[in-house]
Formats: structure tokens, C-alpha cells, sequence
């Protein structure tokens, strides 16, 4: 597999939850409609620390991780997160295994 994969970590801004949270699931429907390339697409909550979000990006290859960034909904996301987060830290994966389900 030449898939492209992200780890991105945010630090939210005190009272910024809901806010950034309303704005990831709108984002996430665009995807879904939108991004046959984004193979996986996840937003986790992190326990005991209520201000973090974690997504975890899957892409097809590179082409379609550049086409994800490019998309109206993504350039929306982008320019509206810094309102609500402290910080961004973003670590690019190299896929070395892959088990997948398969589903019917």
C-alpha cells in the first residue's frame, strides 16, 4: 500500500469544544461526500484530557491527501481552527503493514 497517513494532535481552547467540534463534524460530512481518496477519516476525544482531539488520516496516495487539502470544506476547516485551538501538532506516518477489514 503507497497510502498517506496523518496523526494530528490539537490543544482546544478552554470553552472552545463544542465550537471546534461543530466544526470537525461539518467538515466530516464534506469528506464523506466528497473524498473518495480519504480511505479513514477519525476524530477521537482523548480521556482525561478534555481539551485534546486526535484525528487519525488515511489517504489512498499522495494525490489524494493533495486533493483533501485543495477541497472548499478543507479550506474552510483550516482557516477556522486557529480560532480554536492553541496548538497543532502533525506527524506524517509511513505505512509499513496494513491489515484491513473487509467488509461484503
Amino acid at each position: 500500500m503507497n497510502g498517506v497517513a496523518l496523526v494530528v494532535r490539537h490543544i482546544l481552547r478552554p470553552g472552545h469544544e463544542d465550537a471546534f467540534d461543530a466544526l470537525t463534524s461539518s467538515t466530516l460530512e464534506s469528506i464523506a461526500a466528497c473524498e473518495p481518496g480519504t480511505l479513514v477519516y477519525a476524530v477521537h476525544t482523548v480521556a482525561d484530557q478534555p481539551l485534546q482531539r486526535v484525528f487519525y488520516e488515511l489517504y489512498a496516495d499522495r494525490a489524494a491527501f493533495e486533493a483533501h487539502e485543495a477541497f472548499p470544506h478543507m479550506r474552510k476547516f483550516l482557516a477556522e481552527r486557529p480560532a480554536h485551538i492553541e496548538s497543532v501538532e502533525v506527524d506524517l506516518l509511513d505505512t509499513t503493514a496494513v491489515h484491513a477489514v473487509r467488509t461484503p
